[in-house]
């Protein structure tokens, strides 16, 4: 299946506003349930989330397809889903060799962990090469998530709120002071990490709905 690309008529605005807001509502929603001590099922406290129901890790799963659907209604989209599926595969192994890379404590070399962030970035580039409008919509919705995130973060680990938006990883090592900190968990995570996982992850699932969704049809003509 082969559906036209055009940037002409692209509203990311339009297509991540209501994604979004829906997003600032379940991390609203988390930061009261850990505050008020409610289900840790649901609002885990733990470093990193702890797996809790309540999140919003898994959206991209829902609004990856949403946003490719909508981005071929359009007129808008891949030339190839299934090259933006393999350009896709290709951007998650990508982005988890930084991953290893950078952060593993078995490797050791001077730079490694600037090199990581350097794959983990690289990483959901690839999918410019297939869909360009899925790519910029993915990312601008990766920053509305996750932007809020790392307002709520600071304010968290200043205050030390006992969430886990200020928890510490176990056996953490790195720096002390409060900017150390921020910047490690908190700054660069949400602002490089999970934009990627957001694109790639994204990515990954919308090129496979939209080839379900659109097998057998003509794609809409170029916006």
């Amino acid at each position: 299946m082969t559906e036209s690309t055009s940037d002409t008529g692209l509203d990311i605005r339009g297509l991540i506003l209501v994604p979004s807001v829906i997003t600032l509502g379940i991390t609203l929603l988390r930061l009261v349930g850990e505050l008020e001590h409610w289900s840790p099922l649901f609002f885990s406290t733990a470093a990193g989330g702890g797996m809790a129901v309540v999140g919003i890790s898994w959206l991209p799963i829902i609004f990856g397809p949403y946003f490719a659907v909508k981005l071929t209604r359009s007129g808008h989209g891949a030339s190839s889903v299934w090259k933006t599926f393999g350009l896709s595969l290709l951007g998650m192994v990508i982005m988890v060799a930084g991953m290893i890379v950078g952060f593993a404590p078995q490797l050791k070399f001077p730079g490694k962990e600037i090199l990581g962030i350097v794959l983990v970035a690289l990483g959901p580039t690839m999918v410019t090469l297939g869909w360009p409008a899925l790519f910029q919509v993915l990312v601008a919705y990766g920053y509305a998530a996750r932007i809020p995130v790392a307002i709520l973060m600071f304010f968290a680990l200043r205050g030390h709120w006992g969430t886990h938006y200020d928890g510490l990883p176990p056996n953490y090592s790195a720096p002390t002071s409060f900017f150390g900190e921020y910047m490690y968990v908190a700054f660069e995570p949400q602002m490089i990490f999970w934009i990627a996982f957001t694109v790639v992850v994204g990515s990954l699932l919308g090129t496979l709905v939209t080839a379900v969704v659109f097998r057998g049809k003509a794609a809409p003509a170029a916006a």
